[in-house]
């Protein structure tokens, strides 16, 4: 098995066309971008919407919302990008794609609320927690409620064009 410099690790290049590359860069990695950037928009302002400030930490704050995102997003994604590629696969719209005998993404659970629980727990780890962590060393003490609604919206739209694409690649094979 050749290294994950030339893709084969994930099964991508032997295993999927230009076509399935393109469907997961565009309508799964930059439109799951798009659409959760707008989503946690105003999923912001219904749950701060009251507030002048956001602190950084406490019961409505920015490291908690930050860490919940970093799970509840590849959660639902699990859920309901799963359930979009497979329709999308039944069809024709496009054709499934086998995973590699080494890939990773072969250890995933096959159940799809497993599998967003692990990807979600990935995420708090790899993302949730080092965003949380990083603005606590930048001096963030807090951020104006508006100010924090783009911080959301910004950190959703790249957590969901980064992990869309592995849960519909992982749906490809499904």
């Amino acid at each position: 098995m050749t290294g994950v410099a030339s893709g084969t690790t994930l099964g991508y290049r032997r295993l999927m066309s230009s076509r399935h590359r393109l469907y997961l860069l565009l309508d799964q990695g930059i439109g799951a971008g798009i659409l959760n950037l707008l989503l946690n928009a105003g999923i912001a302002w219904l749950l701060f919407r009251g507030m002048e400030v956001v602190p950084l930490w406490g019961q409505q704050s920015i490291a908690g919302d930050t860490i919940g995102t970093a799970f509840v997003l590849p959660f639902l994604t699990a859920l309901i990008a799963s359930a979009v590629v497979r329709s999308q696969v039944r069809s024709g719209y496009v054709p499934a794609a086998a995973l590699s005998a080494g890939s990773a993404l072969r250890r995933l659970p096959r159940s799809l609320a497993g599998r967003g629980t692990v990807l979600g727990l990935i995420a708090i780890v790899l993302a949730g927690l080092p965003t949380a962590a990083a603005l606590g060393v930048a001096g963030v003490t807090e951020m104006a409620f508006r100010e924090f609604v783009f911080f959301k919206a910004a950190f959703a739209a790249v957590l969901g064009a980064l992990v869309t694409p592995i849960v519909a690649r992982v749906a490809l094979a499904d």
